[in-house]
């Protein structure tokens, strides 16, 4: 069997589906270089256009071409990929979870499956994320080591922030897992108050979650603000530099914020999939707690 002697796991999914994955990754790296690499033509294609020149417009249209054929592709290869992955998954956990109330079944099917989303949409963004994150700390090293060193400690203090709320978001996703395990057992007592009751406590730890997050973005945006009014002051007032170059600066200043910013939303869902997998590996606790 796939997953025969082995906890339900990333690191478990990863080695059973080592081949599929990995060329699903080999398309990512491929689509975000290469998406990455635009904004740099553009400003090629700018200064070359301002010079009467048009073989720097075809190689950025070369290059956008690519990146549409690579990315269609990925995207209908994912798809199946992952529809297995969540089928065999599934199945697995059925099989080990025979003794489960039918409440806590059913909600551990659904956070499996939040394993598999992540492979397929968290983590691919985060791979991507890396790759642009690089190659705008290059270019803009390229331009200028400050520009670049202000990335870089933009970056730590995003972590730093982060490490600050792990602990938090990892208990406020545990309890609201076993509120949500109750749910099929309250709703087949048919009585209009606990459902009343099961649905504001959901409610309440949804809201502690929604605003765990608001302050955890509030403080990241923070440092990405100062980052990119940093940068554009130094590239326009310390620097001689083209219009194209300025572009250029400008726009793998924003490309770093909007890569910098998957790092929080990786992180937060690590901290949600740590408890689901912990909570999935307890597969033979008849989960029969009062609701909190």
């Amino acid at each position: 069997m796939m997953f025969a002697n082995r906890d339900l796991t990333i690191a478990t999914l990863l080695r059973v589906f080592t081949g599929r994955i990995s060329l699903t990754w080999a398309m990512i790296l491929a689509e975000t270089s290469l998406m990455a690499l635009i904004p740099l033509f553009i400003g090629f294609a700018i200064d070359g256009l301002l010079a009467g020149s048009l073989v720097e417009l075809w190689r950025l249209a070369g290059i956008m071409a690519a990146l549409i054929c690579v990315a269609v592709t990925r995207r209908l290869y994912d798809t199946r990929v992952y529809g297995t992955v969540r089928v065999e998954l599934g199945r697995e956990q059925a099989s080990r979870s025979a003794r489960l109330p039918v409440s806590a079944l059913n909600a551990r099917l659904a956070m499996g499956r939040e394993l598999v989303d992540f492979l397929e949409q968290t983590l691919p963004d985060a791979m991507a994320a890396a790759v642009q994150l690089t190659i705008s700390v290059i270019v803009l090293y390229a331009f200028a080591p400050e520009l670049a060193l202000a990335g870089g400690g933009a970056a730590m203090a995003m972590l730093v922030i982060y490490a600050l709320f792990h602990r938090r978001f990892f208990l406020l996703n545990g309890a609201l897992n076993e509120q949500v395990e109750q749910q099929v057992s309250v709703l087949e007592k048919r009585s209009k108050r606990p459902i009343a009751v099961h649905l504001m406590r959901v409610r309440q730890h949804e809201v502690r979650l929604s605003d765990t997050e608001a302050v955890l973005y509030g403080a990241i945006f923070l440092v990405l603000l100062g980052l990119i009014l940093f940068n554009l002051w130094f590239a326009t007032t310390q620097l001689t530099i083209t219009v194209g170059t300025i572009f250029s600066i400008i726009s793998y200043s924003w490309e770093f914020i909007e890569s910098a910013l998957a790092l929080p939303v990786t992180l937060q869902s690590w901290s949600r999939l740590s408890e689901i997998m912990r909570r999935l590996n307890r597969a033979s606790e008849i989960a029969e707690t009062p609701s909190r």
